[in-house]
């Protein structure tokens, strides 16, 4: 094959052929550049799929699986070391490899580090907590305990006055927005939001969104208690709405 004036030239016994660039893109196929242990990787996950396999039960062995995938034990060893690490799979005495529950947020905490992440994906994490704020107000209400305010009015007791006239304490988030998480019974929430108070702390102070020069007076967390022991799931979104209004408004501002 030799090149000439953006052609290229195939040689084949007793002829020539000339084809460009788009041709040849168009003739051949992508060369797929994953690894052996990418392509079984993604096989066994989709075995262990396939076999309907739940908590607990066992894997076939290391053997098995070279003989019916045609790789070799190194292979499947480096394989089923990456499901182990994702937490797909764990080793049991007397069993094998098991299925396992993995701690989605032990793998995804891992990567939850603002300073490595792209401002798109950093400001997308900020509008997951917004929106997850919002949304919570059904289950406070259906879970909310007489000592689950008692603690709430303690918490606002604390903080100091004029906190609604600040845009973000990362002290008073945690001690507040956590309590409601609590509050809301979802053990995967909390562990959620465990992860966005960080990142949220970071794009609040990291000016990639707009600051704004004069803050509105918004519904404040001791208004919120209010709402949550008189009001209805209703006037409690709104009023959530309400008290994130100036995230917002950096937030539509910077677009």
């Amino acid at each position: 094959m030799r090149k000439k004036q953006g052609f290229r030239y195939f040689y084949h016994p007793g002829k020539c052929i000339k084809m460009n660039k788009t041709a040849l893109k168009s003739t051949l196929k992508a060369v797929d550049t994953s690894s052996l242990v990418d392509r079984v990787e993604a096989q066994l996950v989709e075995l262990l799929q396939h076999k309907k396999l739940k908590v607990g039960d066992s894997i076939p062995k290391e053997l098995e699986l070279a003989e019916a995938l045609g790789v070799s034990r190194t292979v499947i060893r480096e394989a089923l070391l990456r499901l182990r690490i994702m937490g797909l799979i764990e080793s049991k005495k007397k069993k094998g490899a098991v299925i396992t529950s993995p701690d989605i947020f032990a793998v995804i905490g891992k990567s939850m580090n603002p300073h490595i992440l792209d401002q798109e994906t950093l400001k997308e994490i900020f509008e997951i907590r917004l929106v997850l704020e919002i949304g919570m107000a059904d289950l406070l209400f259906h879970r909310v305990t007489k000592e689950d305010i008692a603690e709430l009015k303690r918490i606002v007791s604390n903080e100091p006055p004029g906190t609604q006239y600040h845009l973000f304490n990362i002290e008073h988030e945690i001690a507040f927005h956590g309590k409601l998480y609590e509050i809301t019974g979802n053990e995967t929430m909390k562990k959620f939001q465990r992860l966005l108070l960080p990142v949220f702390d970071y794009v609040h102070n990291s000016g990639l969104l707009k600051k704004q020069t004069k803050l509105k007076t918004f519904v404040s967390h001791k208004e919120l208690v209010y709402l949550l022991e008189n009001g209805t799931p209703e006037k409690f979104r709104n009023g959530m709405r309400n008290h994130l209004e100036n995230h917002f408004l950096r937030l539509f501002s910077s677009d």
